[in-house]
This record gives C-alpha cells, sequence and structure tokens, in this order.
C-alpha cells in the first residue's frame, strides 16, 4: 500500500517544529529516522495532513554529557551514540542494548528519541531508560517539561506526550563504576522483536531488573540484594506479575520462562562486576 496524502515540511529547529505541531496537533507527526513511521504510514494504520521532517536538522543532531546526564537530541541517530567512543563508560547499559537493535542499516538512520517516542513495549531503548530511570525531555509551545522515563510510557504505543509537544531529547543518567550493568534479550533471529528482553543495574544496595517484550511497556522491579531461592521466588513473582499473554509466535508460559531464566542471567552478570569492585578495593565516593 501507499500511504495517504500529506503535506511535507522539512525544519531546522525545535522551535519551527513546535510551531507547525501547535497549528496542526493530531494532524502531525515528525519524521526524524523514519524507520517505525514509514512503515505505519504505508499500512495506512496513521493518516497524518503533514510530516515535520527533523532528520536534517543540526541543532537538534547532538549528542553531549553534562550534569550527570548523557543527552541525545531528537535528530540524533541510534549509530552516533552506538559509535560513540566513551559510550561503555558512560552508560555501559545502552551500550550493551544497541547492537540488538534490528540490523545496522536501521540504526544508521532511527533515532534514540524516535524510539522512545514510538513506545513499543519490545524496543531496546525504551527499557534501557526505565532501567536507568532516564528523562524524557518535550518541548511544547507554553513550555518546557521533563518527566521520568515511568512516567512517559503509559502503554503500547502511547505515551504522555501531548499533541503539540515535541521529544526535544532523552537524558540517560552517566553510570557509577561501582555499579553493575547487564542485558540480554531473547528473539527468533537477530534483528526481530524481542519476545522477551532484560536489563539489570545491581549497586551495593540493591537490585533493579527491567523486563520489556512482556507486558505493555517496560516494566521495572527493585529488590534488595538477593540470592539463591530468595531471587528464584522474586523473579517468578515478577514474571506472573507481568500478566504475559500467548501469541502467535511465544507463549505465555515461555515467555514467563524466559523473565526468569534471562533476568537471573543478567542479575548474576551485573553482580559479579559488583563484587569485583567490591573486592578491588577502590574508592568511589
Amino acid at each position: 500500500m501507499k500511504p495517504s496524502r500529506f503535506d511535507y515540511v522539512r525544519v531546522e529547529t525545535a522551535q519551527e517544529a513546535i510551531a507547525l505541531l501547535a497549528q496542526t496537533g493530531d494532524d502531525a507527526r515528525i519524521l526524524a529516522g523514519g524507520q517505525s513511521l514509514m512503515a505505519v504510514l504505508n499500512m495506512r494504520l496513521a493518516q497524518p495532513a503533514m510530516l515535520i521532517d527533523i532528520s536534517r536538522s543540526q541543532s537538534m543532531n547532538q549528542v553531549s554529557k553534562a550534569k550527570g546526564w548523557l543527552r541525545v537530541d531528537a535528530a540524533a541517530t541510534q549509530a552516533s551514540v552506538e559509535w560513540r567512543p566513551e559510550l561503555a563508560s558512560e552508560v555501559p547499559l545502552l551500550a550493551q542494548a544497541l547492537p540488538h537493535i534490528s540490523h545496522f542499516q536501521i540504526r544508521n538512520r532511527g533515532t534514540v528519541c524516535g524510539s522512545a517516542a514510538h513506545a513499543d513495549p519490545s524496543a531496546e531503548i525504551p527499557l534501557v531508560l526505565v532501567a536507568l530511570k532516564g528523562e524524557v525531555l518535550l518541548a511544547g509551545p507554553r513550555k518546557q517539561r521533563s518527566l521520568t522515563a515511568e512516567a512517559f510510557f503509559l502503554g503500547m504505543l502511547s505515551t504522555a506526550r501531548q499533541a503539540d509537544e515535541i521529544v526535544e531529547a532523552v537524558r540517560f543518567p552517566i553510570a557509577n563504576p561501582a555499579w553493575g550493568y547487564a542485558f540480554t534479550e531473547f528473539s527468533q533471529r537477530h534483528g526481530d522483536y524481542a519476545a522477551c528482553s532484560v536489563a539489570a543495574v545491581v549497586s551495593p544496595q540493591g537490585i533493579r531488573l527491567t523486563v520489556g517484550g512482556v507486558a505493555d511497556r517496560p516494566t521495572a522491579r527493585d529488590w534488595p540484594l538477593l540470592d539463591g531461592m530468595a531471587l528464584d521466588d522474586a523473579l517468578n513473582e515478577f514474571a506472573w506479575d507481568l500478566e504475559a499473554r500467548d501469541d502467535p509466535q511465544v507463549s505465555a508460559v515461555a515467555r514467563r520462562h524466559m523473565v526468569r531464566r534471562l533476568g537471573r542471567r543478567v542479575i548474576e552478570v551485573a553482580q559479579s562486576h559488583v563484587i569485583s569492585q567490591t573486592l578491588s578495593g577502590v574508592d568511589y565516593s
């Protein structure tokens, strides 16, 4: 199929995009990488009156580190972040997750903010944002605001963004070198949507496990430091709380099993880093 007719406007600044959104609201869509949007348009699942193209904006194509955050602006591609030399030390969880996103051709065009705005429950970037307690920065005609990732993602393909707002940037907290971070996922083939993805953040005080691809949004659970049967029980309870459902590819039983097995795996990997840092006696205070 072909998309329905629409007006096309290329903009250079966020202010231009916001002004157009203020005029058109729900009848407009932001085009950044277009890797999700174009498929939706071609199937006519969305029929906007206007596409606002920010993909060539230099002012919105920045990745910067400041005040304990890595900020990724709206037009910055996933590849530009993935190949950032310092990423593995700045945001190791994001560095681990990015290679799992589809294929490199897609990451060359797809944007980090576009993935967040699309809010696919199987996507890696929303999962990492929730796992790290990242933030989404929104800009509209009247104000700018920031939301925690958990407040931004409302459900499947649903976010707290208003019709006249643009996702101006997302922010990931810079990693604490004494903490452990680990990510993995299961998909039928590399590049397919994950049937289950998991991310663990372990500090000397506790564990945070986030699961994607099972519920209608990435979901996190925080625990004190657990191991053995206590960890197995916590993982089993979390797996049932996610209310997985059967689909043509993967059963709910299989997804719950993945939460338990993959969850334990990433927690153990992250914990091993914390233990090694503790044994080394390095002071990160």
